[in-house]
């Protein structure tokens, strides 16, 4: 059996921490996505063993038990023994324990569409089933297993909603993410894992550039000129909603904040109730003026 670099796979280094190996995964995974790649069964195959990577490296037990075993593997390459290397030591349920995993790959299943399982390597380190001795388990009934797997939707669609397919048991299965979902929100999917258990979709919201989320409430700034801040006026400010027409009062003051209520996210479980959204104003001073605006202010200050 050959053995799996998910380093080189994920192009990091051995010491990559999580985020580091977060960021790599999401930007590859997204260049390589079939649907991005329709009928390109390299990109395919290349995102398949993304998924096989990040799978073991994004789990500290899996990866540690990885580790393990690529230190054994090394020692053994650079002593030139004769004979294969003793892959036995490292099947499910032998030295080091493991994490079991479902023979599905579950990350295939966003997106993916029946793209297959895992390798004959994986399995053979995290395969359900390996290492147990002849009987194991006799007279009992398997429970079937709870699985979870993360979700990633954007600040937009929690607070819209999302919908996500997944592939399961050779079907699509669509999912509603509902209003108001924050990170760690976690989605039930009944019967939806392999062995017939309950799959649960973990929410992660991604950031974004332009508003901030705390709790319910979601901050943004806009800009206005100086003479809107003296005299009032309206401003355009951008939401999840679309554009909205702010009112400026007049003597508006730098960094000053304008709440709208129930203009913020909706509430989990209460979507017909909503936060607030906090507007900061920002206000831009011009680097130069008419004539005419000058003498205004210098009349306006007192000033010949």
């Amino acid at each position: 059996m050959e053995y799996r670099d998910y380093y080189k796979v994920l192009g990091v280094e051995r010491n990559a921490s999580q985020d580091e190996i977060k960021k790599v995964y999401r930007k590859l995974a997204m260049e390589y996505h079939p649907d991005r790649n329709p009928n390109d069964k390299s990109a395919e195959d290349k995102f398949k063993e993304l998924n096989e990577a990040y799978q073991v490296l994004s789990d500290p037990k899996k990866r540690a038990r990885y580790d393990q075993l690529g230190s054994s593997y090394s020692q053994w390459q650079q002593r030139g023994a004769p004979g294969d290397f003793n892959w036995g030591d490292w099947s499910s349920g032998s030295p080091g324990g493991g994490t079991r995993v479902s023979r599905e790959d579950i990350g295939d299943m966003f997106g993916g569409g029946g793209l297959g399982g895992f390798s004959d390597f994986f399995e053979a380190m995290f395969g359900m089933g390996g290492g147990m001795g002849a009987g194991a388990g006799r007279g009992r009934r398997a429970q079937p297993q709870r699985y979870e797997q993360q979700v990633n939707i954007s600040l937009e669609e929690a607070h819209q909603g999302a919908v996500r397919t997944l592939q399961s048991n050779g079907r699509r299965v669509q999912v509603k993410i509902p209003a108001g979902a924050k990170n760690g929100t976690k989605v039930r999917i009944k019967g939806e894992a392999p062995g017939g258990g309950d799959l649960y979709l973990k929410v992660s919201v991604e950031k974004h550039p332009r508003f901030e989320r705390k709790d319910n409430n979601i901050h943004t700034e806009t800009d206005v000129d100086v003479f809107t801040a003296l005299l009032g006026g309206k401003a355009q400010v951008k939401t999840l909603n679309g554009n909205i027409s702010l009112t400026i009062p007049p003597g508006t003051q730098p960094d000053q904040v304008i709440r709208l209520t129930g203009r913020g996210m909706p509430k989990l479980r209460s979507p017909e109730s909503k936060g607030d959204l906090y507007v900061r104003v920002k206000v831009k001073i011009p680097k130069s003026l008419s004539k005419k605006q000058e003498k205004l202010l210098m009349e306006a200050a007192g000033k010949k």
